[in-house]
């Protein structure tokens, strides 16, 4: 395990299955972390559950932990899991997301309602939560919430979206505020458009596609494993000085013209 940049350290991941958040926790297995990683109930997360165990590095030291992220109770118990299982907690990565393009003047209240609830009140339970913890034991820790470019710019089919994200922003960074003299450190990571289950319907147009390659300084859309390396920095020692920062990861997608 010497040399590996999160040796010894415990993180919890929501939505750590699918998408970014299971790039996010091979990332951060193979880096030396044990990781307990929250979803939902249900069999399909189940067996993405699965495959990431036989994904993961042998030796790994795994755990899940369902439940609904937007609802207080759950953010205690994947806590509460993760210090029996694995003796603490060092980091916190707020993953678990929805996303789903609608039009605004026909949105449903139950489309406006999950996404509120997932995105902001998933985000803000287990962060408190996982900064109790670290408080308590007073070794500092690292919390990442995953935001995106959305929390700057605007979507036409985006409008019950775009400002869950920016909350999500704006929540670290007053953690990082709340939560400094504790030697806590809170940030943002910021990702473009991405190959996931949530964005595979929007890609699945060629003219998007094609259209958002061309726009990407990069020439391409992120990969979910894109997010991973950001992610394990902001989580490791390296970034020790770094907090309420937000780092964009987009291919620079967001700063050009094209």
């Amino acid at each position: 395990m010497a040399g590996l940049l999160l040796a010894g350290k415990s993180a919890i991941i929501t939505g750590g299955v699918t998408g970014i958040g299971r790039a996010i926790a091979l990332g951060f297995l193979r880096q030396g972390a044990a990781v307990t990683v929250n979803h939902l109930d249900d069999d399909a997360s189940k067996r993405h559950f699965q495959s990431l165990k036989i994904e993961a590095p042998q030796d790994s030291r795994l755990l899940s932990v369902t439940g609904d992220i937007g609802k207080r109770q759950t953010g205690v118990q994947l806590v509460e899991a993760a210090i029996q299982a694995h003796g603490g907690l060092d980091c916190l990565v707020a993953n678990a997301g929805v996303s789903q393009f609608r039009d605004f003047l026909t949105l449903d209240e139950e489309t406006f309602e999950a996404h509120l609830h997932t995105n902001i009140r998933g985000t803000f339970w287990t962060t408190q939560a996982a900064a109790n913890q670290m408080k308590k034991q007073g070794r500092g820790g690292s919390i990442i919430g995953v935001s995106s470019i959305s929390a700057h710019l605007g979507g036409a089919q985006q409008v019950h979206y775009t400002p869950t994200k920016a909350a999500v922003l704006s929540m670290m960074q007053s953690q990082a505020c709340a939560l400094g003299k504790y030697g806590i450190r809170a940030n943002a990571l910021l990702p473009g458009t991405t190959r996931t289950q949530l964005a595979a319907k929007d890609l699945a147009s060629k003219e998007k596609l094609e259209y958002l390659e061309r726009r990407t300084p990069l020439g391409r859309v992120a990969d979910p494993e894109d997010m991973a390396g950001a992610a394990i920095f902001l989580a490791s020692d390296l970034s020790k000085f770094v907090s309420g920062a937000e780092i964009t990861v987009d291919g620079g997608l967001s700063i050009s013209l094209q």
